[in-house]
Parts: structure tokens; C-alpha cells; sequence
């Protein structure tokens, strides 16, 4: 058996529950979120990126506003106590990632932003020019403006959808258990489940709901979360983040619940593509076909010819001489691809007269069939 450690994935998701960030009084727990913040300046600082996403925004909002049930007796005060909330949320991440010299950018994103094609590639663009500018997103699910329908309703499986969209490698859930147990761990026997390599119906029964009372999630809702993330070939971690530096904690002992990757390698990429429609096509040359075999993005002097109407992100067959052998989402629209197909990528800013993208579709959306 592999073992994961956060350590070893270049790119992380660490998803932060409202329960280790705030009291139940509302307060922030500076300190605590000092520590995870010194740990995160360690492991970006040799040269991991990091993306948090961070639950506390409607527990903070509701103390401000003396709402009841902690911002939850409605919709309406849970949008009101996230719009509330949300400020000082982002405020103390970004004091706490200074202290340690670090630059924190804060991403609001409903379900339907990662759902609609145009608007995901949007999201992964931004995460991924972020991430490599060293920067670290605090990312939330925008509840002032969500509705019942298109709600994640947790940010465990939030954390699971943003690990597709920014390419990660790896999910570490803090929580206030050590992770998965066979039964309630309060319970006498109760035995923790160190390793899942398949989230089968007796796995999904040991899981129960949330025992904070702040947050909407639980073991249910994170075993669910490892199921997109594995299913997109992506391993995702389940460790008691009630310590101080819980990263740190985690790398050395590795006490937790890995639920590991399925094992194909464009598993992540086959979601991105898989269940949409082919509106297009771009036929390429023979260096380009070398290059995409080699995990190249398509650029626009690989293309000869384009075929169909598409707008971004829309899915497209890519063709080489033999035939296709590929397929992806789009970078660009049909016409401005046109006039792209054969051009040098410095000339894209003068031919489209805006800022262009790196390439006609990226490698992070793209399978080779």
C-alpha cells in the first residue's frame, strides 16, 4: 500500500471546517490558525502550492448579527451571516498568511461556477495562475448569493470539486475526528479506518452526520467528497486537525483515513470531458501530435484547421494526420481559434487585440484517447 502524506503531492487542496477555525462563542482561533499558517509557509516555501478551502464564514456572520442556530434556522440567515462573515473570514487568513510571508487571494464560487463548462475553465485558469505566482486561494462556497438548488451544501465535497478544477494531486480534510471509525467513535471499540481503497455500501454506512452543530457537513459528506476524488484519480485524506500545526502533525504521524486514487491516469481528465458532446474539431499537424503524446497543451501553431462552432469550453475532437487521437476542452471560441491555427503564440495579442491564453486547450483539460 502507497501511503499518502501530503508532503508528496506538488499540488494540495486543504479544506479547514468551521468548527476548528471558530468557538462555539463565534471567536476566531488565531492561534490554532497561526500554526496551520506557519505550516503552510513551510510546505510552499519548498515549493508545494497550496489552495485552501475554508468553512466559518455564516459561524462567524451569525455571532456578529445574534442569529440563531448558529446562521442556519434559514436560508436567508445563512446567506446574510456568509455575506456577514465572509469579510472578517478573509481578513484573518490573510493577516495569518502575512505573518509567515505569505500572499493569500480569497475565490467565491457556487456549484454552478464549476459545473458550467465556460465558467470552470475560468475558475481553473485563475487557481492555476494563482498557484504558481505562489499565491494561496482561500476559496469558499458563495452562500450569500447560493440557492437550495445549486448549493453545495458543505465544503468537504467543495474541497474534492476545486482539487479537479486546479489539477491537485492530493485532498487533506481537517476535521475534528481522527478520521473514518467503524462506528461512532465514541463508542467502547470503535476502530479507525487507516486505509479505503474502495467506497463500497459498508463504508458508506459507517459514516454518520455532523457532530459539531456549526458546519452542514460530517462523515457522510466526506466520504462522499473522497468519491469524487478519487473517481478523478486524485487521493483525498480525512485527519483531526484539533492540534496545533495540523499539517505538520499529519506528515510526521500520517494518523488519518487515505481513501487512495483510483489508478488511471486521465481518470481526472476523462470527468472534464467525458459526458459532453463534441461541438468541434482542430486538426493538427504531425509535431503537434508528438507533443500532446509527450503531456504538451495544444498551442495555436500546432493547428492547421478548424472545424465546427464552439464557444470556450466546449468540448472538441483533436485530429492528426491518422485521425483523432484526442479530445478536450476549448481555450478559445471557433472564429477566434481561426484565426489562431498556425500563428506563434506571440502574435495571439496582436491578431485578437486582447490578452490571449497559453493554448487552444490546455493540457489539464485534454485525454488522449
Amino acid at each position: 500500500m502507497s501511503c499518502f502524506s501530503p508532503a508528496s503531492c506538488p499540488r494540495l487542496i486543504v479544506k479547514v471546517g468551521s468548527s476548528l477555525l471558530v468557538t462555539p462563542e463565534g471567536d476566531v482561533r488565531r492561534a490554532w490558525l497561526a500554526s496551520l499558517a506557519a505550516d503552510l509557509a513551510t510546505a510552499v516555501n519548498t515549493g508545494q502550492q497550496i489552495a485552501i478551502v475554508s468553512s466559518g464564514a455564516i459561524a462567524l456572520g451569525a455571532r456578529r448579527l445574534k442569529l440563531a442556530k448558529g446562521g442556519r434556522a434559514s436560508l436567508e440567515d445563512a446567506q446574510a451571516a456568509a455575506a456577514t462573515g465572509q469579510i472578517a473570514l478573509s481578513q484573518v487568513w490573510a493577516e495569518c498568511l502575512a505573518a509567515e510571508g505569505l500572499t493569500a487571494a480569497q475565490m467565491l464560487v457556487t456549484l454552478d461556477d464549476l459545473e458550467d463548462r465556460r465558467r470552470y475553465l475560468n475558475a481553473a485558469a485563475t487557481l492555476n495562475r494563482l498557484l504558481t505566482l505562489r499565491v494561496v486561494p482561500v476559496i469558499n462556497e458563495n452562500d450569500s448569493v447560493a440557492t437550495e438548488e445549486i448549493r453545495f451544501g458543505d465544503n468537504d465535497r467543495l474541497a474534492a470539486r476545486v482539487a479537479q478544477a486546479a489539477g491537485a494531486q492530493g485532498v487533506l480534510l481537517l476535521s475534528d475526528v481522527d478520521g473514518l471509525y467503524d462506528r461512532d467513535p465514541a463508542q467502547d471499540g470503535a476502530t479507525l479506518i487507516a486505509h479505503v481503497a474502495r467506497i463500497d455500501a459498508a463504508i458508506e454506512a459507517m459514516a454518520g452526520g455532523s457532530s459539531s452543530g456549526m458546519g452542514s457537513g460530517g462523515m457522510s459528506s466526506k466520504v462522499q467528497a473522497a468519491r469524487i476524488a478519487t473517481r478523478a484519480g486524485i487521493a483525498l485524506a480525512i485527519a483531526n486537525g484539533r492540534v496545533d500545526h495540523p499539517l505538520a502533525r499529519y506528515v510526521e504521524s500520517g494518523r488519518g483515513t487515505l481513501f487512495t486514487a483510483e489508478r488511471t491516469a486521465t481518470a481526472h481528465k476523462a470527468w472534464l470531458g467525458g459526458r459532453l458532446s463534441v461541438r468541434g474539431t482542430i486538426h493538427v499537424d504531425a509535431g503537434a501530435v508528438a507533443a500532446l503524446a509527450q503531456g504538451k497543451s495544444l498551442l495555436p501553431a500546432g493547428a492547421v484547421r478548424i472545424e465546427g462552432q464552439f464557444a470556450r469550453g466546449d468540448r472538441v475532437a483533436i485530429a492528426g494526420p491518422d485521425g483523432v487521437f484526442a479530445n478536450g476542452l476549448a481555450e478559445y471560441d471557433a472564429a477566434d481559434a481561426v484565426r489562431l491555427a498556425g500563428k506563434r503564440s506571440d502574435e495571439a495579442a496582436a491578431i485578437l487585440g486582447y490578452s490571449p491564453r497559453a493554448a487552444l486547450v490546455h493540457r489539464n483539460h485534454m485525454v488522449l484517447a
